[in-house]
């Protein structure tokens, strides 16, 4: 059977019997990035409409997919934007846009039209969630697992308003029971705000000094003292070296105090140097493994 339907113009137009009519085709847009806003709005509910009845991987498909994107270009800038001051600018910042418009391409692809919402209501939310997960997942300076970095907001918000209710900042044991974790948790989140940004070495002092300080801080900051060691194995040495017996105790403080050959132990001793030499040798490896226990 052949449908008869009545065109604007007073002609007829015989299509097969069930089949709807055509689509009409999507208007062609030079560059979609120079939409005006109000104008995208509108132009977006009319290529979403089309996209749900569009063949997924069809050229028409691709069009209206790509160019739902490239218009709404400014909700990413916008939600870019909020984010200012962590440390960049991200409202200029191709990375972060990048990183945002992953998150619109979601929005447009679970966009469901019988919700009756604005796409730009539904949008934004998927795009600040991902540049958000960029901050907690790229930007720390030193890797924190992510628990920790979620667990660190928490801390932080719990602290204001317990600051507000008590006068006074809240011990680790506060928060730990405000939020209901455990205390070392809230030490560990603590500590993870210090790995969200990093101070080069390279960089000067504040000035804060009588004269201020224009030295890099690498010139500054101390470092290993070579002695300490010594400092510490001296003290692990002095209980073992109590354990000798008055003869061996003697012959270690000649060699190594006194700084005697074993020749010169040897005749002081009245005792041949091959018996030094076993002498000190045993009890080299005596104490040696008794360092070595410690």
């Amino acid at each position: 059977m052949l449908a008869v339907q009545n065109s604007a113009a007073g002609t007829t137009r015989v299509e097969p019997a069930g089949v709807p009519p055509q689509a009409p085709e999507l208007p062609r847009v030079p560059d979609a990035t120079k939409v005006a806003p109000r104008d995208a709005r509108a132009l977006s509910k009319l290529f979403l409409t089309r996209l749900a009845e569009l063949e997924e991987g069809t050229a028409e498909y691709q069009y209206a997919r790509n160019t739902l994107i490239e218009m709404n270009l400014s909700l990413v800038r916008f939600a870019a934007s909020r984010f200012r001051g962590r440390g960049q600018d991200l409202g200029h910042s191709e990375d972060i846009i990048q990183v945002g418009t992953i998150g619109l391409i979601k929005a447009i692809d679970r966009f469901d039209l019988s919700r009756e919402v604005e796409f730009s209501t539904f949008a934004v939310p998927y795009i600040v969630g991902e540049i958000k997960r960029f901050f907690r997942d790229s930007t720390w300076a030193v890797h924190v697992p992510r628990r920790v970095q979620e667990l660190r907001v928490e801390v932080s918000r719990a602290g204001e308003t317990l600051a507000a209710d008590l006068g006074r900042e809240p011990t680790a044991a506060e928060l730990a029971a405000h939020l209901k974790i455990g205390e070392d948790e809230v030490v560990d989140a603590i500590a993870a705000s210090n790995g969200y940004t990093a101070g080069s070495l390279d960089g000067t002092g504040d000035g804060s000094g009588a004269a201020g300080d224009s030295r890099a801080i690498a010139d500054v900051m101390g470092d290993d003292d070579p002695a300490m060691e010594l400092v510490e194995n001296l003290n692990a040495l002095a209980p073992l070296l109590h354990e000798l017996d008055d003869r061996r105790r003697r012959i270690i403080e000649m060699r190594f105090v006194q700084e005697m050959t074993q020749a010169q132990i040897g005749a002081e001793l009245g005792i041949s140097q091959m018996h030094v030499s076993r002498l000190l040798s045993r009890t080299l490896d005596q104490l040696r493994k008794g360092m070595l226990e410690q």
